[in-house]
């Protein structure tokens, strides 16, 4: 199953990232952002085990990440505490996602979106859950309300808190991209995963749950 994609704009990086069962993203001409014109960003495919990300168009330039990269996150309203790894594109295109193992139920920022504390929309992803072994680190991320706080930790130690501004949940081919990845005045936070009913056909979720969360003092 497809999943959303996202814009590219001139200032701030965007990537087009779902995060579900098992993730895959296909960012096509990625490169550096600077007064370049938009790009059509990417699809992401999840299912709940391992699979080969689908076709899709190409993606969103990118700009490298700068400042210290997050190494954990921890969301108490719902019990989450998690580290951070980072993933990047493959060769074809695709995005790096945990696979099975120790690292499959670990958060992972997306190393082309700015790290948490920097102007605009930092991504991370996380699976919803796994025919395996049950529900994975961003469960319950439909759960979070307004208000709830999210402190991601960098690698230099340094914390960073977000106050959840809005969980909502779109279909997957109805995903609204300028809204998710658009330009933003400040440092945010975008969590995404997996979520509405199952597509037994597809063999993946039709819907992407969205955090949106801004940097507070």
């Amino acid at each position: 199953m497809t999943e959303p994609t996202a814009p590219a704009r001139p200032r701030v990086l965007l990537v087009a990232a779902g995060a579900l069962a098992v993730l895959g993203l296909v960012l096509g001409g990625a490169g550096l952002l600077g007064t370049n014109p938009p790009a059509p960003a990417a699809a992401v495919a999840a299912d709940p085990l391992p699979s080969t990300p689908p076709s899709a168009p190409a993606g969103p330039r990118q700009q490298p990440a700068t400042g210290s990269p997050p190494a954990t996150i921890a969301i108490p309203a719902i019990d989450v505490s998690s580290p951070v790894d980072s993933v990047g594109l493959k060769p074809d295109g695709t995005l790096e996602v945990p696979v099975p193992g120790p690292a499959y139920d670990h958060a992972a920022w997306y190393r082309g979106s700015p790290t948490p504390g920097r102007v605009g929309p930092s991504v991370i992803l996380g699976h919803v859950d796994s025919a395996a072994n049950g529900p994975s680190v961003f469960y319950d991320l439909g759960r979070l309300r307004p208000g709830d706080r999210i402190t991601v930790t960098a690698a230099d130690r340094s914390a960073r808190t977000f106050a959840v501004d809005a969980v909502r949940s779109y279909p997957k081919d109805g995903f609204p991209r300028l809204e998710v990845y658009g330009d933003t005045a400040g440092p945010e936070l975008r969590l995404i995963t997996c979520g509405g009913d199952f597509d037994d056909a597809a063999g993946s979720y039709r819907d992407n749950t969205v955090v949106f969360a801004r940097l507070v003092p």
